[in-house]
């Protein structure tokens, strides 16, 4: 009789014992990679319903803080399943360019907006740490709810200033937390205690992506030390704008040099 082999399945990608502090786990992108080739089916439904679709809206504030021009090349870094790429394909540009390393979220991205028609808007595998574009050749470089996610973000930072144009614009739309307390509480009461068991619910997710979600939001740096860092990188006249009562900031970078 034949042995039969049995498989245990793969341990989470996120327990208690690496979401006190996820970015400091050794192994943070592989772990990330993971989670979201998990959750890509229903990554656009938990996004949309858990943000009370104010998602939409954060992202049309990042295309507004842009100044999208008509001649403009746009990189839109962790792109994920398309969303800002969309967005910023709406207002006009020359070409926007999507860039994730995780090739489930750019499967349905491809999916999602089949129609743009040319090659206004294409989709490519890459690193935010290894960007596959040269030097000084775009005019605007996003990214939406990634910074926070590279395992060196702020290496992330000097990548994105190496490939934009003198005169380019950064555009950082990330997580942050309620500076008053009382808002502050009960955004974590939510993020912390129902997002997690509802989203996973949705997902059927078992690689822990929802309980990493709060922990590394909470855990992850202030704005303050975001703006500071992308005026080491050589930004210049950083802004940081805070959208639903700080629950969300977009940042703008300027190269000049």
């Amino acid at each position: 009789m034949a042995d039969t082999v049995t498989t245990s399945p793969a341990p989470p990608a996120w327990d208690q014992g690496n979401l006190k502090n996820p970015h400091q786990t050794e192994d943070k992108a592989s772990r990330v990679q993971r989670m979201f080739s998990a959750i890509a089916p229903s990554y656009d439904l938990n996004n949309h319903l858990h943000s009370l679709w104010m998602d939409h809206y954060w992202r049309r504030q990042a295309v507004r803080i842009a100044g999208v021009k008509p001649t403009d090349i746009v990189a839109d870094i962790a792109c994920g399943t398309g969303d800002l790429s969309a967005a910023f394909h709406r207002a006009g540009p020359k070409r926007v360019i999507g860039i994730d390393f995780c090739h489930a979220m750019l499967q349905g991205a491809c999916g999602k907006n089949s129609g743009s028609g040319g090659q206004a808007i294409s989709f490519y595998e890459g690193d935010a740490l290894c960007l596959p574009l040269r030097s000084q050749s775009v005019d605007i470089v996003s990214i939406a709810f990634g910074i926070r996610n590279v395992s060196d973000w702020g290496r992330a930072v000097d990548e994105f200033y190496r490939v934009l144009r003198p005169g380019g614009r950064l555009i950082i739309l990330e997580f942050s937390l309620p500076r008053n307390a009382i808002l502050r509480a009960g955004y974590n009461f939510y993020f912390r205690r129902i997002l997690p068991r509802t989203a996973t619910l949705i997902s059927g997710d078992k690689t822990g992506a929802y309980k990493y979600l709060p922990e590394s939001v909470n855990t992850f740096i202030s704005p303050e030390q975001l703006t500071q860092r992308m005026g080491q990188a050589g930004f210049a006249d950083v802004k940081a704008a805070s959208l639903t009562a700080g629950i969300c900031f977009c940042y703008r970078g300027i190269r000049h040099a």
